[in-house]
């Protein structure tokens, strides 16, 4: 029975299509779970049936699935540092897409209206988003 599992296993990542990944974000770990669970139940069986060989290679087996479950995987994020030199009234008023006479109230709707679309959570980037600050922040404080 324990072949029938493994050739099936074995059978099923040949035949995955090579260009989709076959568990994506964090279903691994829910596939290493209930593979820990099947080796841990399958030693269980083997070692009760007396094949201790068996049922000791499944603990270890059952040992190391449960240690990738429970692993997070390492985000690693670039650091996005603000633009170092000082943005000039004509650029920042270029990014925001305002005029020289632009009101504060109007400033600050295309700044809303832009932020939107490039906030990072929304699917932005931080650079374009660090960009709209640094503009935001010069017309605010040619202002002050």
């Amino acid at each position: 029975m324990l072949y029938l599992l493994l050739g099936a296993a074995i059978l099923v990542f040949l035949l995955w299509p090579k260009g989709r990944r076959f568990l994506n974000g964090d279903g691994w770990r829910v596939g290493a779970g209930a593979a820990s669970i099947a080796a841990f139940a399958g030693a269980a069986y083997a070692s009760i049936r007396g094949s201790w060989g068996t049922g000791i290679v499944l603990g270890v087996i059952g040992l190391w699935s449960v240690t990738e479950a429970r692993r997070r995987p390492v985000i690693r994020r670039e650091i996005v540092h603000p633009p170092k030199a000082e943005l000039s009234l004509s650029e920042a008023r270029a990014i925001l897409g305002v005029g020289p006479d632009a009101s504060l109230a109007e400033v600050k709707a295309a700044y809303m209206r832009l932020i939107q679309m490039a906030h990072p959570d929304k699917g932005g980037t931080e650079g374009l988003a660090a960009q709209l600050n640094a503009a935001r922040d010069r017309l605010i404080r040619r202002r002050s």
